[in-house]
């Protein structure tokens, strides 16, 4: 079914205004670090703050999400536990120039909660201060410490899961493809929401979903071709798989993969052809397109059913619970539903 007109309306009207991200990528990052120290803590999560170094030496900033058990009686007062079934990598979205831990602090901590899992959010370097690959080289030195035990003593290999939005979705593929290819260590799973995973954003593209949803869904094909140019430091590193995923010559032996889409994105064809080539060269791959969803959803209030059904979906995944496919449904299964 088409999108409420009125929905419809208002999000038109929203992407009309927007600035030019060519010109104005540093006014809406200020805005956006701004926002995200409005953020307020949820007494049920525990926040911490550490560091990992790359490999020039930086020091990249990370913070931690642990959810809590609280317990309180008069007889034994009061108990605080962690109370987590796993850990979280998360690489935020934001084009790879806007975006950082604080302005995602609300979504990590509502990660933390609703999954049950311990969040560490990344704060790679950002373009165009720092291009391609630094911030995609900034979280795999973040996941090889992880997995390697030098960050987080008791994060368990096995229950550690890459994720990320967006950009964000793009590096958690590229940290993947890296792991495969240097082998240091090995990601067993992968959560990917509406992720850049092609290089060619023009008009005649191969997906139609960037001539369809383009112009009036907040994110525009031409703010994608900015951010790109923003990103990348030469005309080569366009036909580099560690920025464009899906042009990579294998996509075999790769991580159990979620892939979320949103049916209103220009980025969705893109996303769903990423998960459609895991699939054909043997990778477990599960795939839904959010029915109503623009590009950035994942980021609203947790209220929207939306937002309530991704996670939803997320925890069918990653706790191996089928996945309802009949019925009236807030997604269309597009893979993994057998």
């Amino acid at each position: 079914m088409p999108m409420n007109p009125v929905v419809q309306a208002v999000i038109k009207a929203i992407t009309l205004v927007q600035p030019d991200v060519a010109s104005s990528w540093d006014a809406q990052r200020k805005v956006e670090d701004a926002a995200g120290k409005l953020t307020i803590a949820d007494p049920r999560c525990r926040i911490d703050e550490i560091t990992a170094t790359a490999d020039d030496g930086y020091e990249i900033p990370l913070r931690v999400f642990t959810p809590l058990d609280i317990d309180f009686s008069l007889k034994a007062g009061l108990h605080v536990n962690e109370d987590h079934r796993g850990t979280i990598l998360y690489m935020h979205g934001g084009g790879w120039a806007n975006g950082d831990v604080d302005f995602y602090s609300d979504a990590c901590m509502r990660t933390a909660l609703k999954l049950e899992r311990r969040v560490i959010a990344v704060d790679y370097r950002r373009s165009p201060e720092c291009r391609f690959p630094v911030p995609l080289e900034d979280c795999y030195a973040v996941a090889r410490q992880l997995f390697a035990g030098e960050l987080i003593p008791d994060a368990d290999p096995e229950h550690i899961v890459l994720m990320g939005d967006s950009a964000g979705g793009n590096l958690t593929a590229g940290v993947s493809l890296l792991a495969r290819e240097r082998g240091e260590f090995r990601p067993r799973t992968q959560i990917l929401l509406y992720p850049l995973t092609y290089n060619d954003h023009s008009e005649s593209t191969l997906f139609d979903s960037v001539r369809e949803n383009g112009e009036d869904y907040i994110l525009t094909r031409q703010a994608i071709v900015d951010y790109i140019e923003l990103y990348l430091r030469t005309p080569e590193d366009f036909h580099d798989s560690r920025f464009a995923p899906l042009i990579a010559t294998s996509l075999a032996d790769m991580p159990r993969t979620l892939v979320i889409t949103a049916e209103y994105d220009p980025l969705r064809d893109e996303g769903e052809a990423f998960a459609a080539r895991l699939d054909a060269e043997g990778s477990e791959v599960a795939c839904f397109r959010m029915t109503d969803g623009v590009h950035g959803y994942f980021l609203y209030p947790s209220v929207l059913s939306l937002v309530r059904d991704t996670y939803r979906l997320i925890a069918h995944f990653l706790d191996d619970d089928p996945i309802p496919t009949e019925g009236k449904l807030p997604w269309t299964p597009l893979l993994g539903t057998d």
